[in-house]
This record gives C-alpha cells, structure tokens and sequence, in this order.
C-alpha cells in the first residue's frame, strides 16, 4: 500500500465535473489498495476526493493548518486530521508522509504544491513519482509552456522526464505503481 498524496482545488464554486473527477480519484486510490494524503478540507475537490476514498474502503490522512480549521474547512471524518502550524509545514508533513504525488485541477495552491514536490525531486531531494492529470484538457497550456522552458534551456530536459502527464487517473496510478515496484 503507498500514501497517495492529491493536490486539488478547494473551491466550494467548480463545475460538478470537476468534484466527479475527485470522488473517482479517491475511489481509484482506495480501489487499489492505497491511503490517501490530502490538505485536510471538505470542501470543493479537496473534500470530494477524500469522501471518494472513505466511500471505497480508503484510509485517508488530512493535513492542514490551524487557520484553516479556524474557518471550519477541516474534514474532521479523515482517519487521522494533522493540524500544523501554517501552510509551509502543512505542505512539509504532506511531502513526508507520501509515497507519490497526483496533480488533479486546480489554482494557485495546487500548482504551487506540484512545482515545490516537482523542483525538490530535481534537485534529488525525494525520488517520489508526480503525476499530472490532464483531464479534459485543462492542463495542456501548461504542459505546453512547461515543454517550451526545456527547449530554451530555463529548465533541463530531465525535469520534464520527472513529469507524469496522463489523461485518466486510472493511466497515472498505474504508472506510478509500476515506479513504486
């Protein structure tokens, strides 16, 4: 079993397809025998995933910051809820305690999970796989743009290989099991 760890939006104002996306997630992981990690809310797809993993038999581990669980956002039905001191140690626990990393839609927080999981593994800080969901489209600008630093040497080909982009999380998982073998 490995800790999934998921990074998504916590927007309470996404198109359903979006919280779809998530619950399937979490059912994935938890179908396939894995935990799920997650920044510890109940709202938006941040919530939906960990609802999906519980409602398939999956442990889920919430991790979030006092603040927020000041503000009544803290998924207070995850097996275990971490509460840290702020955002920069949320993000720490939440790299420690997973095995992998899958990037699912999502704003400003999650790109900035996925970039700090991503340069910390080029910089051989953690050999952890990262995955990048490209569901509907919504992150092909960025791979996009990513693929454009490389040829212009802003950043080394050898990121990009680090990089799982995939269409489905069924694709991802699978992926990111074969490199945990």
């Amino acid at each position: 079993m490995a800790a999934i760890c998921v990074f998504c939006a916590s927007s309470r104002t996404l198109d359903q397809r979006w919280l779809d996306l998530a619950t399937a997630t979490g059912e994935e992981i938890a179908r396939r025998g894995h935990a799920l990690v997650s920044g510890g809310g109940c709202v938006g797809m941040m919530g939906a995933v960990a609802d999906g993993a519980r409602s398939a038999g999956g442990h889920t581990v919430g991790v979030i910051p006092q603040m927020l669980v000041d503000r009544e956002i803290a998924d207070t039905s995850s097996d275990e809820l971490v509460i840290t001191e702020g955002m920069f140690e949320r993000k720490a626990l939440m790299i420690e305690k997973s095995d992998a990393f899958l990037t699912l839609p999502g704003g400003l927080g999650t790109l900035d999970e996925l970039f700090e999981v991503w340069t910390i593994a080029m910089l051989g800080l953690h050999r952890k796989p990262i995955a990048l969901i490209d569901a509907d489209g919504f992150y092909t600008g960025l791979v996009h743009w990513l693929a454009g630093l490389a040829e212009n040497s802003f950043a080394r080909p050898a990121a990009m290989d680090l990089l799982i982009v995939a269409e489905s999380v069924p694709e991802a998982l699978s992926r990111i099991e074969s490199m945990l073998e």
